[in-house]
């Protein structure tokens, strides 16, 4: 028995990791034994070499690229991403090389309604600053939204069939927590999965900023009221 695979890369000016993320992909998606697959590359407006070095992939027909003409941020690039997908299971991973896409060996085959959600371990290489932001993160996700899983944040293989029923309203990386928070809600279920944290293999992280943080912030109270929202008018209807 075997299922098909999309695995998505998404980046932005990650020109030292890049290659050898789009390399070791491909061989994944070989090694998942899929019986249909595909690697769907999202440039979100790179201004280093990424895009040229894309382009010595655009022969290989697993390969669909897309290119944002700007710097759109997380969110916009993981919803090109999963909205391309044609495939039964969908995992979206960072072209900084901090995840081990072999990882996802282990799960060829993996039930309905389910979610496999990698945590990083502990031993991460934060700031003191980012680690409290991590930790807020997770309380927001916890107590307004009810998603209780160790990493939110981090690397997810989703059920295509979800995303045929429903279009996120988040547009920056709180979009995890939106797909997370209306899956559990149409009852699926999640695995959770220690993932080892790697070191980046060239650039500087961008989650950390101002006003990443602030929309992510703001994200969350507004997911929160749509749930909250739907909720209501699910009880009123009954």
């Amino acid at each position: 028995m075997s299922q098909s695979w999309s695995i998505i890369i998404f980046l932005y000016n990650e020109e030292d990791s890049l290659k050898a993320v789009i390399d070791s992909s491909l061989i994944v998606l070989e090694q998942l034994n899929a019986t249909e697959s595909e690697l769907i590359i999202v440039n979100d407006g790179s201004t280093d070499k990424s895009k040229q070095m894309i382009e010595n992939y655009i022969n290989n027909d697993k390969i669909k690229v897309i290119h944002h003409d700007i710097n759109k941020g997380i969110g916009e690039a993981l919803i090109s991403g999963y909205k391309a997908a044609n495939y039964e299971n969908i995992c979206a991973i960072p072209a900084d090389g901090q995840f081990n896409v072999d990882e996802l060996l282990p799960f060829k085959i993996i039930p309905d309604k389910t979610i496999i959600s990698f945590y990083r371990n502990q031993k991460t290489r934060y700031t003191l600053f980012r680690k409290f932001l991590s930790l807020f993160n997770k309380l927001l996700n916890k107590y307004l939204l009810g998603i209780k899983v160790k990493d939110v944040n981090w690397i997810k293989i989703y059920k295509k069939d979800f995303f045929n029923n429903i279009s996120p309203v988040l547009t920056s990386s709180l979009v995890e927590s939106e797909i997370c928070a209306k899956m559990l809600k149409t009852g699926f279920k999640i695995i959770e999965v220690e993932s080892k944290y790697h070191p980046r293999l060239g650039g500087k992280s961008k989650g950390a900023s101002y006003n990443t943080i602030s929309q992510a912030i703001r994200e969350t109270f507004k997911l929160y009221i749509e749930l909250r929202k739907s909720h209501e008018n699910k009880s009123s209807a009954n």
